[in-house]
Formats: C-alpha cells, sequence, structure tokens
C-alpha cells in the first residue's frame, strides 16, 4: 500500500509546476534540490553516523562542471561528466580520509569544501583570467524541477534498496562499533567508501542540475557554506536514520528558512546556528523518532487495556 501512496505522490509532484507560476516553480526548485540533498547526505552520514560538511565542495564541483563544458558538450553528457567528476574526487577523498573518525571527520570536510573553493578561485582568476562563467542552456525551471524530481526517485529508491541489502546491515554495525565490524569481517574501509561516492556522486549532480537556474557561475555562489549546514541540519531534523527522515525535514525547513532570509537577512547566519545546536540536543535522532518514542506508551496502554 505505501508504494501505491508514493507513487500517486511522486505523480502530483510532477504535475505541481503545471499550476504553480514562476515564484511557485522557482520554490519547487530549491525545495526539491535540498530534498535530493539531505536524502543522499543521510544515503552515508546516517547509518555511519559521519556528519559530513563537504556537501557544498561536491554541490559546488558540479555547478562549475557544467559552466565548462555546457557550449561543447551534449547536456546529458556534460552531467554524465559532472557525476564522473563527482565520484572521481569522492574516491580520492575517501581513500586518504575515512579513517578519520568524529570531530576530525568534521573539521576535514569543512576544510574540504573551502580549498576546493579556493583552488576554483584561484585557477579562474590566474589561468583562464576570469572569475565567473556564463551557462548557455535551454532550460526552463519545470525542466530542472522534473531532473530534481527524477533524482529524488532514485536517491530513495537507492535508499530503501540499501537497508534492505547486505550492505546496510554492514553500515549499521559500522554506525554502532567499527571494531565490532571489522572482527566479524566487514570490509569496513570499503563500505564506507563505497556509499560515500555514491551519495556524493548524487550530490554533486544536483549541483549540476541547478546550475544553469544561476546562468552566471562563480565560487561565491556555487560553493556557499550555508548548503551543507542546511543539508546536516534538515536532514538530522527528520532524521538521518529512516528512509524518508530527510524529506520530513527539507520540506518545513527550507520553508521556515526562505521566510527567514526575506524577513531577516542580517541574522540569518545566526538563526541558522542557533537551529543546528537545537536540532542537534533536542532532536538527535530526528522528529520521527521522537514521534514514535511518543507513540509507543499510548500503544502499550491500549495493549494492555
Amino acid at each position: 500500500m505505501g508504494y501505491v501512496f508514493s507513487a500517486i505522490a511522486f505523480a502530483l509532484l510532477a504535475v505541481l509546476p503545471l499550476f504553480a507560476g514562476d515564484y511557485g516553480t522557482g520554490l519547487l526548485v530549491g525545495l526539491m534540490g535540498y530534498v535530493v540533498l539531505a536524502s543522499a547526505w543521510a544515503l552515508f552520514s546516517g547509518p555511519t553516523r559521519y556528519v559530513s560538511l563537504a556537501t557544498v565542495a561536491f554541490f559546488g564541483v558540479g555547478a562549475y562542471v557544467v559552466a565548462v563544458l555546457n557550449e561543447v558538450l551534449p547536456y546529458p553528457v556534460v552531467l554524465f561528466c559532472a557525476a564522473l567528476t563527482g565520484a572521481g574526487m569522492a574516491l580520492v577523498v575517501g581513500l586518504s580520509t575515512l579513517r578519520l573518525a568524529g570531530i576530525y571527520f568534521v573539521i576535514f570536510t569543512f576544510g574540504l569544501a573551502e580549498l576546493v573553493r579556493q583552488l576554483i578561485t584561484w585557477f579562474e582568476v590566474n589561468v583562464t583570467g576570469t572569475l565567473g562563467r556564463y551557462i548557455f542552456l535551454d532550460l526552463t525551471a519545470r525542466d530542472i524541477y522534473w531532473q530534481l524530481l527524477a533524482l529524488a526517485v532514485l536517491t530513495l529508491g537507492a535508499g530503501w534498496w540499501i537497508r534492505r541489502s547486505r550492505l546496510g546491515l554492514a553500515l549499521r554495525v559500522i554506525g554502532d562499533d567499527e571494531v565490532v565490524a571489522a572482527h566479524a569481517g566487514i570490509p569496513v574501509a570499503r563500505t564506507k567508501l563505497v556509499l560515500f561516492v555514491i551519495s556524493a556522486t548524487i550530490i554533486t549532480l544536483v549541483g549540476a542540475v541547478q546550475a544553469p537556474r544561476w546562468v552566471y557561475v562563480e565560487p561565491s555562489i556555487v560553493f556557499n557554506p550555508t548548503v551543507s549546514f542546511l543539508t546536516v541540519i534538515m536532514a538530522l531534523l527528520g532524521g538521518a536514520n529512516r528512509l524518508w527522515g530527510p524529506v520530513a525535514g527539507a520540506v518545513p525547513l527550507f520553508l521556515l528558512f526562505e521566510w527567514l532570509s526575506a524577513r531577516f537577512p542580517d541574522h540569518f547566519s545566526i538563526l541558522l546556528g542557533l537551529m543546528f545546536l537545537a536540532v542537534v540536543y533536542a532532536l538527535p535522532d530526528g522528529v520521527l523518532a521522537a514521534l514514535e518514542r511518543i507513540r509507543r506508551p499510548s500503544v502499550l496502554k491500549e495493549t494492555k487495556a
């Protein structure tokens, strides 16, 4: 029955832009982008409990691949190149850093995003002689939204399959205790690397698909660290360990942040930080887990009665 409801929901989401105006469609594009980002982030960070702040590094690289190649290659080939670039970058980063854990991994991933931004800025200024690039693609906001919706279906489908596979079981064991996982014969490094590459590739594609929205791309636009923090907050709020948790966190928070950024632009960063602290301390397992804990005692009472 759940599959039927999911299919109906995605069908309704597919026709929604046909009835929305320009502003509404733009809002849907932003919302769907964060739904995919939060869901893709949770593919790796949910079961392993590795908090990654490198989201914007892959997001920005995806956007820049489109900016560089959009005039010389067909659009589908450009997206394939972006995915390949993201996967290759994730492979290199994963091989060198996934042995880190805790705060060390968080600090490294945050530094990685800044390093990539600075490298691209240096290359553009000193080699190409320009800071930004134009994107000339005949894509409407509806086209971008439908691509993101398809990516959301793909991401959620991948999450559903992983949770029911041996890979998902291995990741849950790794998240509980890596030492136990290693003694149980689980290839810890390889398992984490596979999920990290999958997650990063999807995040790169989100940046690539959304790039035509800006028309003009430069590092300060596509490497905004707010993207990483919003993604983490959304995933944690809904529950990164649940399939629909990131979606449950992304939808209300995106709308709330849109309202806050429009009315309190000078205080938005402070509000974002306070929201991050509130989510981590008040809802460490997400709002869906909290609702389950509230519902469980009432169910037990009804059973006893």
